[in-house]
């Protein structure tokens, strides 16, 4: 058994370098990653997803679910990290490192609130590969992927944590503990895409 963890697709905030809402849904690009997403996966035997209950990862998501004929659950404590009053803010009018450890955005979390939020969340993935299940499938944001995999996750030997994970990236946990990482931040799916306009590096 495994869990699929991945990242959603692209936005048009991620393709602008914006600090994004939670209601920004995928960019036409970004559609055409989750599809090719669905495709790689469809065959995989998942049996259960769940879901960041924001828009682009609902969409990205909801095409999986479309293949598989598998219901998306939507769980709020996969959330990206919440940065307040600074989302709908370009990177370059922002002046400082928002990624920065000390950094606390107005209204929004700390890194401290974050990473237990995501505590949280990982109690609710393990919660649901039961011994008897399929394959699970999670699709969330990027520092989620980044926060599990620093801190649950048992990495390839000579592997870092990525700084950044790519829209629709695939990373394959074996199941159970020691939650070995199999496959590490993978868009094979995404071969002969077009490449994007810019950096898609944006929350």
């Amino acid at each position: 058994m495994a869990i699929f963890l991945i990242r959603h697709g692209e936005t048009l905030g991620n393709a602008t370098r914006t600090v994004q809402h939670p209601d920004i849904g995928l960019s036409p690009r970004g559609l055409e990653q989750a599809e090719r997403l669905a495709k790689r996966l469809e065959r995989e035997g998942i049996t259960a997803i769940l879901a960041s209950d924001y828009a682009r990862a609902a969409q990205t998501a909801a095409q999986l679910g479309r293949v598989t004929g598998v219901a998306v659950r939507h769980e709020p404590l996969l959330r990206e990290r919440n940065f307040g009053d600074i989302r709908g803010t370009s990177y370059a009018d922002l002046g400082f490192d928002m990624f920065a450890p000390d950094y606390a955005p107005p209204n929004g979390e700390t890194w401290e609130v974050f990473h237990a939020r995501v505590d949280r969340a990982w109690e609710v993935v393990r919660a649901a590969v039961g011994p008897d299940a399929g394959h699970l499938a999670v699709v969330t944001h990027g520092l989620v992927c980044r926060s599990l995999a620093a801190r649950h996750l048992l990495l390839p030997e000579g592997a870092v944590v990525p700084e950044r994970w790519e829209n629709t990236a695939v990373t394959v946990v074996d199941v159970p503990a020691p939650w070995r990482v199999r496959r590490l931040n993978c868009i094979a799916h995404l071969d002969g895409l077009a490449a994007p306009p810019a950096e898609t590096g944006a929350v």
